[in-house]
């Protein structure tokens, strides 16, 4: 009994399966992007000098740069408490009750000597470990605004006003827990995407810990380097005046610099130095500055929506922005 074969189907006078046929792939792509910048060389160097050019490229690399190391060290943490710290810990570390977990969730925030970048993944490796949502997302909030380098660089940036590093120590864990509690009492369950974790059933600690390191890099460094973008692009654009006629009105002056915060996506080790050069500005507003900064700019939503999940940062962002800025206007008028 014979069995005859198909004729192959032919496209376009070539036989479907032929492997020699026109393959778009990305080497072709590569090559293709690198013909094109040699040949438009000319017209891409005039660009790049331009002004706004060079001032575009200036923030994106200062940006990214100083956001790089504390990105790579919440990995590192990231992957510690994922790999290596059991469960069962954490059990006994914060209270059974979400209600006592967020103010102590939040109040450990001030152990963790790096920036948002670092909290974001921390938290991540947080929520899949077991922890409640409401007590990783107060950690998420406080750590890169209340640990001890942040307050010293705060002390050192504004030297004849210390009340400043009390005031940005009680808005920023104020906001962080305030924010906690309003999970627990309104967040639901499909808002928050349990962040991925590629599998390490038969690895061994080590291999596991180095493909935790290396997805995390790859995910939340993609969403930096787009977020860093935004940030660029924004402040090549917007005019340097608009800031000296904001200051005149104090409420007006309050919700310029918590924007500018967004906007500038500065890391939190350097953003105290950043507020005292804002000098034309009151010390209400340039806390504002220093509060919202560390909880919700462009490249933290970035980074919030690729590990939590595009739903939750839409409603995350906001809120957390609107309570940072109230609660950083009722403490500057109490303590400063």
């Amino acid at each position: 009994m014979t069995t005859s074969k198909a004729a192959p189907t032919r496209v376009d006078g070539r036989e479907a399966n032929d492997p020699q046929g026109w393959q778009f792939n990305s080497s072709l792509v590569l090559t293709m992007l690198l013909l094109l910048v040699v040949l438009l060389q000319g017209p891409i160097r005039r660009a790049l000098s331009a002004p706004v050019m060079q001032s575009w490229m200036t923030v994106f690399v200062a940006v990214f740069v100083q956001a790089l190391p504390f990105l790579v060290l919440g990995v590192l943490l990231s992957a510690i408490i994922a790999v290596f710290v059991p469960p069962s810990f954490f059990a006994r570390a914060l209270p059974r009750r979400p209600a006592l977990a967020v103010p102590v969730a939040g109040t450990a925030g001030a152990v963790l000597p790096g920036c948002e970048c670092a909290s974001v993944p921390v938290a991540g490796a947080l929520v899949r470990r077991g922890v409640t949502p409401a007590a990783a997302l107060a950690f998420l909030l406080s750590a890169p605004a209340i640990n001890p380098i942040v307050l010293i660089a705060t002390a050192v940036a504004f030297p004849r006003n210390p009340e400043m590093v009390l005031a940005r120590f009680v808005a920023s864990l104020l906001v962080a827990c305030a924010m906690g509690w309003l999970w627990q009492r309104l967040g639901r369950t499909e808002w928050l995407r349990p962040p991925d974790r590629p599998s390490s059933d038969g690895l061994s600690k080590g291999a596991a810990f180095w493909e935790s390191v290396r997805h995390d890099v790859m995910h939340a460094g993609g969403f930096l380097v787009v977020g860093a973008m935004a940030a660029a692009t924004l402040k090549a654009v917007v005019p340097a005046g608009w800031l000296h006629t904001a200051a005149n009105n104090p409420v007006v002056a309050v919700l310029a610099l918590a924007i500018l915060a967004v906007l500038l996506s500065i890391c939190s080790e350097a953003d105290a130095f950043v507020a005292a050069s804002l000098s034309q500005f009151s010390l209400t507003a340039r806390l504002a500055f220093l509060v919202v900064g560390p909880m919700i700019d462009l490249k933290l939503f970035a980074m919030q929506a690729a590990t939590f999940g595009r739903g939750f940062a839409l409603r995350f962002a906001p809120a957390t922005f609107t309570l940072a800025v109230l609660i950083s206007a009722l403490v500057g008028a109490v303590l400063l």
